[in-house]
């Protein structure tokens, strides 16, 4: 597996990272061993960074239960901000975050965060600062080694300028292109680690139909960008290869983060990272054509 320096942070982590909201959303407590299965086996493959969040429902726990005796072995990613589980203070306070960040240590049986992110706020939230403050206090204390912000649009814009956050989680792919106008490389001017989420854009190209309500947006981008005509044919048949080749052949991005419950779902996209890739440049360029043509409206979503 391929390995990148996250920006300033100096980790090491793999060009492909395991998000863990699909284990988090779609497991059950009883299902610890497949959990313990897909997230060994990334694990064993050389995938040693894993992302997950406080509100993702279960995802911290199945990865206190499954890898915890493996802490030294994976770089540790979560975000705060949102009011989750049994919590019931407001979002988006320095109180919440403080909370979720022992919660985060808890129920990961961990002493240390790697990187703890802002979860998709917005520019008023940031402006006001208390939280960014909370994250300060949190890496100060030793909780989280670096601090980040996940988002999009002018919030991604803003704690890029701000240059307080060691790293940048933000959408982009193939359909949601606009990080590259400029958001990307400002964050590597400011030598922040870059973490791509929704890097094969929920599965929509190719698809028949929308793949679910949330990715119905994409879908349409898909549809559109597909009905300018044939890709070039060095362009891969598999449309999630596609997707994910493109992601990765920006070298701005450090890693790109897929989820996945499946263990031969998550060998596979390994195989495709490791054999299959990069993308012929030409395949990469005409997607960009078409984008640069279709997408001058299409904000990223949230």
């Amino acid at each position: 597996m391929e390995m990148r320096r996250l920006g300033r942070t100096e980790l090491t982590i793999s060009r492909l990272g395991a998000g863990l909201a699909e284990i988090g959303f779609e497991l059950t407590p009883e299902d610890v061993l497949q959990a313990g299965r897909v997230l060994n086996a990334a694990l064993d493959m050389g995938v040693n960074f894993l992302d997950t969040a406080a509100c993702y429902n279960i995802s911290e726990e199945l990865i206190g239960a499954t890898v915890a005796s493996r802490r030294q072995e994976f770089i540790l990613a979560t975000k705060a901000g949102h009011v989750a589980g049994d919590y019931t203070g407001e979002p988006w306070t320095a109180e919440t975050v403080r909370h979720s960040i022992e919660r985060s240590l808890t129920r990961m049986r961990t002493d240390y965060l790697d990187l703890v992110q802002l979860h998709s706020c917005e520019v008023d939230v940031l402006e006001r600062g208390e939280v960014i403050q909370a994250l300060l206090d949190a890496r100060q204390a030793g909780k989280t080694r670096f601090i980040g912000y996940s988002g999009d649009n002018e919030a991604a814009a803003w704690a890029v300028e701000s240059g307080i956050f060691d790293t940048l989680q933000t959408s982009f792919n193939l359909v949601e292109q606009k990080a590259r106008y400029g958001l990307l490389q400002a964050a590597k001017a400011q030598d922040m680690g870059v973490i791509i989420k929704r890097p094969i854009a929920n599965g929509a190209w190719g698809a028949p139909n929308s793949p679910s309500a949330y990715a119905s947006q994409y879908w349409q981008r898909a549809q559109a960008m597909a009905a300018l005509g044939p890709l070039p044919p060095e362009a891969p048949d598999n449309p999630i290869l596609l997707a994910l080749g493109f992601t990765l052949a920006h070298d701005e991005v450090d890693t790109a983060i897929v989820g996945t419950k499946n263990p031969d779902h998550l060998r596979g996209n390994i195989h495709w990272v490791e054999e299959e890739l990069p993308l012929a440049p030409e395949v990469v360029e005409e997607l960009h054509r078409r984008f640069d043509e279709l997408g001058g409206d299409w904000e990223q979503l949230i």
